[in-house]
């Protein structure tokens, strides 16, 4: 995904699968505490759905949207964390496993046993 894309121009993007399915809309914006990345989009899926987690790398911002490389069944079945809050490491290493992704790569070294608070909301200034 661009590096140097301002994490929340994300917000209330519209979010399409692998296959051109609309997902729904970006809610929230998660950043790695170490790098400061955006790395997980939480995507309202429905007026009464929930957001489901959706990781930024790969993804793409094609013609104003965020297209997804996933199938929208696979994302709905994503982990279900709730929004508003940090990310814990065994959370963010159940959606890199849920997407088949490996861990060291979004963020360069991926979590670490001592990394306690990654997955910050964009915009949070703690």
């Amino acid at each position: 995904m661009q590096t140097d894309i301002d994490p929340r121009s994300l917000i209330g993007r519209k979010a399409f699968d692998l296959d051109g399915a609309k997902i729904g809309t970006v809610d929230e914006v998660y950043l790695d505490d170490a790098t400061g990345r955006p790395e997980w989009a939480a995507v309202r899926t429905g007026l009464f759905g929930r957001d489901a987690f959706v990781p930024l790398e790969p993804s793409e911002i094609i013609d104003d949207t965020l297209r997804v490389p996933y199938r929208r069944s696979l994302i709905k079945d994503a982990p279900d964390f709730g929004v508003g809050r940090h990310l814990s490491p065994e959370q963010e290493l159940q959606l890199y496993h849920h997407y088949g992704l490996d861990a060291a790569s979004p963020g360069g070294d991926g979590p670490g046993p001592d990394d306690q608070d990654f997955g910050r909301l964009a915009g949070d200034d703690d």
